[in-house]
């Protein structure tokens, strides 16, 4: 019996503590071995001309690496996928499996940012258009849908600010004209999001967030359905972006415990930022499970559970004061860590950037700061946070 026939109808964490790796098939060792390898040997010219043997080259898997995509595609629930070396990558390369010159992309404008770099300096060059949409546009956005829309590209919640999205609606409207959907899961994760369940044809996890956990691990994970798997791979095949064997089995490693820190995450999380709502010098809250949230029904409706990043917007009126005010907050913090990227044990604040939008305008009332939320004890934390408050508002 493999291990996935074993768990596939057992509690999340018990999946997480047993997918990816069946011990009997390696002398019984709890977890699999990390395999570093280039070359794989053919036992005749004959299967060397064939390729038929599970392992040909060291950029097309291992049992590391198959571990980890096991265990994923167990989550996912997806015909496939492929594990590269940074969550930017797993944007990327699905892209480039997708699109071609002429082809036009959508893309939500509450984007990760250095996704729209990418739209704008890689795709542009090869002639693929991309046009930025409302992340609340819902099935409306079959009017910008055009005969040579190949791709919507979808976020939820959005970047720094989090704005949900109807993802159904999304997909349906873009099938119906012959166009996949990916999206960026990496806030929810499998655990409180499934992406192919609601339409969506290609899951993107920059898995050095949660499921590695530990802030010393870049790598990402890219999940397709049926039909889109075919070209992942191949895109997957030609480039020769492949994660290596000893991130996978770190992310292997973290995703054990994935369930317990999410659970740490989302509590700790939404205490800090239900007392937030109603602090001085806190003009609004940015998370999806809070009431007061605009896209809160779509998150309710659609989401099982929260994570550990959210948003507050500073009050501060006067414009030219923002990035003072931000830098007061930020340079008075002990506990948090002035940081990019989330998901790991540690807590970490930012002042967000948001003057690449277009159509998902930032908030008035002052700067975006940025939270992750560690697995520090809430107190603590807030203690801090409000360290940055009575800066800022000293500033």
């Amino acid at each position: 019996m493999s291990s996935k026939s074993k768990t596939s109808q057992t509690g999340i964490n018990t999946r997480l503590a047993h997918t990816g790796h069946d011990p009997r098939s390696f002398h019984g060792f709890v977890n699999p071995p990390v395999v570093h390898a280039s070359t794989v040997l053919f036992p005749d010219s004959a299967t060397m001309v064939s390729r038929d043997q599970k392992y040909t080259y060291g950029t097309y898997g291992t049992p590391t690496t198959d571990a980890l995509t096991s265990a994923i595609n167990e989550l996912e629930g997806s015909e496939g996928t492929v594990a590269l070396p940074s969550g930017l990558a797993a944007v990327t390369v699905p892209f480039l499996g997708t699109l071609s010159a002429g082809d036009h992309l959508l893309v939500v404008d509450s984007v990760y940012a250095p996704t729209r770099n990418f739209c704008h300096g890689m795709l542009a060059r090869f002639g693929v258009e991309t046009s930025y949409y409302d992340p609340a546009i819902g099935a409306d956005i079959e009017s910008l849908i055009r005969p040579n829309t190949k791709l919507v590209h979808t976020e939820a919640p959005g970047s720094n600010t989090f704005e949900m999205q109807d993802i159904p609606a999304i997909a349906e409207v873009a099938h119906a004209h012959g166009a996949l959907v990916s999206m960026d899961n990496t806030w929810a994760t499998p655990l409180f999001f499934k992406p192919l369940d609601h339409g969506v044809d290609i899951s993107i996890h920059a898995a050095t967030k949660y499921p590695a956990g530990h802030s010393d691990v870049l790598i990402g994970t890219v999940s397709a359905n049926k039909q889109a798997w075919p070209a992942l791979w191949k895109a997957f095949a030609m480039l020769g972006v492949c994660a290596a064997p000893d991130d996978s089995y770190m992310t292997l490693r973290g995703l054990r415990t994935m369930g317990v820190r999410l659970d740490r995450h989302q509590q700790s999380t939404l205490a800090i930022a239900r007392a937030l709502e109603n602090m001085p010098g806190v003009a609004r809250v940015l998370h999806p499970a809070l009431e007061s949230f605009p896209g809160h029904a779509l998150w309710k409706r659609d989401f099982s559970g929260s994570s550990g990043i959210f948003s507050i917007v500073l009050d501060v009126a006067d414009t030219a004061r923002h990035q003072a005010k931000a830098h007061a907050f930020l340079d008075a913090l002990e506990i948090f860590g002035l940081g990019y990227s989330w998901g790991g044990y540690e807590s970490l604040a930012v002042h967000a950037n948001l003057s690449d939008r277009t159509v998902a305008l930032p908030p008035k009332e002052g700067p975006v700061i940025r939270l992750q939320i560690g697995l520090e004890d809430v107190e603590d934390l807030m203690a801090d946070i409000e360290r940055g408050l009575d800066a800022a508002k000293a500033a």
